[in-house]
């Protein structure tokens, strides 16, 4: 029987066109995109530059971005690093002292090391996750050279104010940097409308091959490149470009945005069926925002008096893939800091979360699982 994988919050399956796009290019071998170096001037290089340049404009047109303001990356972790290192950088060329840093208490860890790496400022969020966008801004300083809010929490869904404090950041004169490695692809998204100065988005979240993504840098933002090296991606992340990667991403992204209208709906559809079913199981409670102010791909459920690596290990043998915490702690036995954050235990969580290929099948598969799984495990804890 095929197996329930309810785990695209870490990586989502490849999407179908983005390995057919993929394929096509492996192909066309010496005569196709991948025969040369796509910042040579020969033809083979630049048949490699209009894969390339092709692939870039439609990421940009899937997440309501300019071609130029697509910066190809390996994904959100290199594109939040770029973006941190930069805010800062730039500001110690212009020699204004600007270091300090902004942030909720909930944001990825890829967000909250980097801004550890100098002076922040990190931000209570209520009981549901979410940070008041008041609280944010009133932490901007005149030394704030970067301010980070996510579009949707990686762990429990919450959706943040995003247009409100990229307004507030806006009117401040402080750079905002959204992550959105959870949304893009899950809701839609305009990066020129939001007038954030930085995005960052990663492929294989939503169907795309892993090593990909994209920081988007707003038109006129300039800061140092944390690689350097080389002047590709104009001159912002050296290095030869990956273009079977932005084939591939390009190819998911496209993907994602045209089935969005479908995909959305019934994306919200399983996990809402998940929401009302799970909670009836004793011990277990959903965690985060109502499903209205929530992505739709993603619930988080905690219990009473169970850990969470035995329902994980006992849903696998069940033949359901789904993870506890968030998606880069997986080998750490620490207490989830987003949970910890919303007051809730931290210790006792499971995140559970669809995508482009998720039925209704792989729902039914969990919740005929997860009351056995509960049984088996309390009537262990019960043996005298």
């Amino acid at each position: 029987m095929a197996r329930a994988y309810l785990d695209h919050a870490s990586t989502s399956p490849l999407r179908p066109a983005a390995a057919d796009a993929m394929r096509a290019a492996l192909a066309a071998g010496a005569d196709g995109p991948l025969a040369g170096d796509p910042g040579r001037i020969h033809q083979e290089g630049m048949a490699a530059r209009v894969a390339l340049e092709t692939a870039r404009e439609q990421v940009a047109t899937a997440f309501g971005a300019r071609s130029r303001e697509v910066v190809l990356t390996s994904g959100a972790t290199e594109s939040i690093a770029a973006a941190s290192w930069g805010a800062r950088a730039r500001a110690a060329e212009r020699h204004d002292g600007a270091h300090h840093v902004v942030l909720a208490a909930v944001e990825h860890s890829a967000v909250r090391e980097w801004a550890a790496r100098g002076p922040c400022t990190v931000v209570d969020v209520d009981a549901t996750g979410r940070v008041d966008p008041d609280d944010l801004v009133s932490a901007i300083r005149d030394d704030t050279a970067l301010v980070h809010v996510q579009w949707g929490n990686h762990e429990v869904a919450t959706l943040q104010p995003v247009e409100d404090v990229v307004a507030a950041c806006r009117d401040r004169g402080v750079l905002v940097h959204v992550d959105a490695a959870q949304a893009a692809g899950r809701v839609p998204i305009d990066f020129v409308a939001l007038g954030a100065d930085f995005m960052s988005i990663s492929g294989h979240k939503f169907g795309g091959p892993t090593g990909t993504g994209a920081l988007l840098v707003r038109r006129g933002v300039r800061v140092p490149p944390l690689i350097v090296g080389g002047d590709q991606e104009r001159a912002r992340r050296a290095g030869t470009e990956d273009v079977l990667g932005a084939i591939g991403l390009a190819a998911a992204a496209a993907d994602a945005t045209a089935s969005m209208t479908h995909e959305l709906p019934r994306s919200r559809a399983l996990t809402d069926r998940i929401r009302m079913a799970a909670p009836a199981e004793e011990g277990v409670r959903v965690v985060g925002a109502r499903a209205e102010r929530s992505l739709p791909h993603l619930v988080c459920l905690t219990f009473s008096d169970v850990e969470p690596q035995p329902v994980l290990l006992g849903l696998d043998r069940a033949g359901v893939a789904v993870h506890s915490g968030s998606s880069c702690s997986s080998e750490s036995l620490e207490p989830s800091p987003v949970l910890q954050a919303m007051g809730v235990d931290a210790h006792r969580s499971l995140r559970i979360s669809v995508g482009w290929s998720s039925t209704d099948d792989d729902v039914d598969r969990l919740l005929d699982a997860l009351p056995r799984v509960l049984d088996d495990l309390r009537s262990l804890t019960r043996r005298p």
